[in-house]
């Protein structure tokens, strides 16, 4: 305990017990130098309480900073000051949060569950009631409140496993006893635990940690060798086969691209399971508009915490917009729900949403000013969503060219999960084409998608591959490699931001930019092997190109042409920004990591400013390749990766086409080549490989279950 004298900042994360955690605080005390701040990391025990005791400095330097779990995934930092708390302590945790962690700092008011819990609760409890109300499964309410509704997977069962059952118990019980106000949770307060829920905690059926929940994995497999998950049966109290729920409005809105389009579909239908998620909805607007001002000031908080708590893609108040605040309000008072005075207030006065977007900055609704605010703390962040009123420079189905000012154009995919296609390469060839002739300062390619590209189009190349179109294929592909060197030879600096999956032509295509911001969060990897290929849009050469770029005189040079080759060979995916310096996706001498997704896209913007005035196009590349001398040394390697179990007979097959590739070809030792020379040779290789059955078979596996096939 004596170390933490030195410490910057002391937080504490043990058991969530306030006698605990206040014995706890009265030892730091003892040892933390004066200054220090000590924040809590509790997820609903008031921070005033945990503060009684202390002396006034320590209380000065005192604060909640609930992380959600798991931490990594899920950026929710919620900021809970107590009434001694010095503004400038709070102020630095933000920014802290926010730049260094890479959080969304949410500020809370110290009230029972915060924000996200408190909502996040509501809406488990409220689903649990509207399942027995409408009698179904949890199979079906996991279906409806998935993606469908624009919220993960899991849905709502899955999602109680996932936190444990005994814990979302707990801290339910905990909201009713501790917000005796709220009105929702007055209606739980006489009346006993739903007969189901008392069954699985009784019987220690808490989820996932117990291997049993509302699912159960069992030790048997199926056909394909998965494990055979049970479903509970909530009226029955025992376990059954799962169900594969068939709803209409499902199958509907899983077509539907827009998530304002998939709610306005839900409130336009008379379905049954319609009927469920509009009374959901509409109970959950009714719930928020009475937790203003109790649990926050300010609506954005709201929409943040359960889009960065829980990963909803949009928040209570956003959902509410997507229909009209006005018909939110008539539906639900039909319904027998009140919703809040100011709400009614607002749309008397004229306003009919809670944001607004003007001049390409959003704006909220603040219920004391009774106007349309600028949300703070976003200033620094580039949303494209915002540029949506605003003519675009460019657009085609895959991809949309942006003016995000300064004289800097912007890139975004906006294709099915931003596969690259026809489309995307016509953008980039367009904005390179425009910066040039224009005079625009350069180019930031990016999108505030969950997933930055996961690759070229799969599906169009596998139509033209089952129908032996050779001839359009080798356009395709050349046309690719064309635009990535037009990318890397243009006369402005081109600066690409990623997050998420950055997978195949996404990592090509930013390996021949002048510079990368990677998120931290950057899933980074030339996965073509998986499906049968080699990189075939100028990363194979690319990895040639900086393998040569590292080479010196009297350099070892096997060593790193055996790492280099196995990264693409094996398709190792970075899952994190610095690993993928490690696997040399990224370059250290010209790329960078924001620690905050929101942020890359502007950090990206700015990379390009501080370049564009004495940017020179960059001079032809001469790429020193290791011919049969290289070609010798990865066969052996190749030889033992097979006989070794990490490849199968096919994959070495794959692995000599990219040795081939990296060598240089069918060369006597080392040579001097051009990158036009390798790009050649890698999309005769790419060519070849689809012509392979065992290729086909592998793509068409993925195509159909989204994952490889190692045949």
């Amino acid at each position: 305990m004596h170390k933490i004298t030195d410490y910057e900042w002391i937080i504490e994360v043990i058991i969530e017990n306030p006698k605990i955690k206040k014995e706890l605080f009265e030892k730091v005390e003892k040892y933390r130098t004066k200054g220090t701040p000590v924040t809590t990391n509790t997820s609903g025990i008031p921070i005033w309480m945990l503060a009684e005791g202390r002396s006034e400095d320590f209380k000065k330097y005192f604060m909640g900073t609930h992380f959600f779990n798991p931490p990594r995934y899920l950026p929710l930092l919620e900021l809970i000051p107590g009434k001694d708390t010095l503004p400038e302590v709070v102020a630095f945790f933000k920014e802290f949060g926010d730049k260094y962690l890479g959080k969304q700092p949410v500020m809370c008011k110290d009230t029972p569950g915060f924000i996200a819990n408190r909502v996040g609760l509501f809406s488990m409890a409220k689903l649990m009631d509207l399942t027995l109300k409408y009698n179904f499964t949890i199979e079906e309410v996991d279906a409806l409140t998935g993606p469908v509704i624009g919220r993960p997977k899991t849905g709502t069962y899955r999602l109680m496993d996932l936190v444990g059952i005994d814990v979302a118990d707990k801290v339910l019980k905990g909201l009713i006893q501790n917000a005796p106000e709220d009105e929702y949770l007055k209606t739980w307060q006489d009346r006993d635990t739903p007969e189901f829920m008392k069954y699985l905690l009784e019987n220690k059926f808490l989820g996932n940690k117990t291997r049993q929940g509302f699912y159960k994995r069992t030790k048997e497999k199926d056909k394909k060798g998965k494990s055979i998950i049970l479903a509970f049966d909530i009226y029955k109290n025992e376990y059954r086969d799962k169900i594969r729920p068939s709803f209409e409005l499902v199958k509907e809105n899983k077509k539907i691209d827009n998530l304002k389009n998939k709610i306005v579909n839900i409130f336009e239908s008379d379905k049954p399971e319609a009927n469920f998620l509009k009374e959901y909805f509409l109970g959950l607007f009714s719930y928020v508009s009475n937790r203003i001002p109790e649990i926050s000031d300010y609506i954005y908080s709201i929409d943040d915490g359960m889009k960065a708590g829980y990963a909803w893609d949009a928040g209570p108040f956003e959902y509410w917009d997507m229909i009209g605040v006005e018909k939110g309000v008539e539906e639900a008072e039909k319904m027998g729900y009140e919703v809040a005075g100011w709400v009614k207030d607002m749309l008397k006065s004229g306003k009919k949403s809670f944001y607004e977007i003007k001049n390409y900055k959003k704006y909220y609704y603040d219920i004391f000013k009774k106007d349309y605010e600028k949300i703070p703390g976003i200033e620094e962040f580039i949303i494209l969503d915002l540029f949506r009123d605003k003519k675009p420079v460019y657009k085609n189905s895959e991809a949309i060219i942006h003016d995000i000012g300064d004289g800097v154009l912007n890139i975004e995919f906006i294709s099915k999960s931003n596969v690259i296609g026809e489309g995307t390469g016509l953008a980039m060839q367009k904005a390179v084409e425009l910066a040039e002739e224009e005079g625009w300062n350069g180019i930031v390619i990016g999108n505030n998608a969950k997933q930055f590209s996961v690759g070229a189009n799969l599906m169009m190349v596998a139509m033209l591959a089952f129908q032996k179109d050779f001839k359009k294929l080798d356009e395709i592909t050349n046309d690719f490699q064309q635009v990535n060197m037009r990318l890397r030879y243009s006369k402005i600096p081109v600066v690409v931001a990623t997050q998420g999956y950055v997978f195949g032509g996404g990592v090509e295509l930013s390996m021949h930019a002048d510079s990368v911001v990677a998120s931290s969060e950057s899933y980074i990897g030339l996965v073509e092997v998986g499906v049968g290929l080699l990189p075939g849009g100028g990363g194979t050469k690319e990895f040639a190109v900086r393998l040569s770029e590292s080479m010196y005189p009297g350099d070892v040079v096997m060593p790193k042409l055996i790492e280099s080759f196995k990264t693409i060979a094996t398709a190792q995916v970075a899952t994190s920004a610095d690993e993928a310096f490690d696997l040399k996706y990224l370059d250290a001498t010209r790329d960078s990591k924001v620690m905050n997704t929101m942020r890359a896209i502007a950090t990206a913007k700015n990379k390009v400013l501080q370049m564009a005035d004495t940017y020179v196009m960059p001079d032809k590349k001469e790429v020193k390749v290791m011919g049969r001398t290289g070609m010798a040394t990865l066969l052996a390697a190749i030889n033992e990766f097979k006989l070794g179990g990490y490849i199968t007979e096919y994959e070495s097959h794959i692995a000599k086409k990219i040795a081939y590739v990296m060598c240089g070809g069918d060369l006597t030792g080392e040579h001097i080549v051009s990158e036009q020379y390798l790009l050649d040779i890698e999309r005769e290789a790419f060519l070849s490989l689809l012509g392979e059955p065992k290729t086909m078979e592998r793509i068409q596996y993925m195509l159909e279950n989204n994952k490889p096939l190692r045949n």
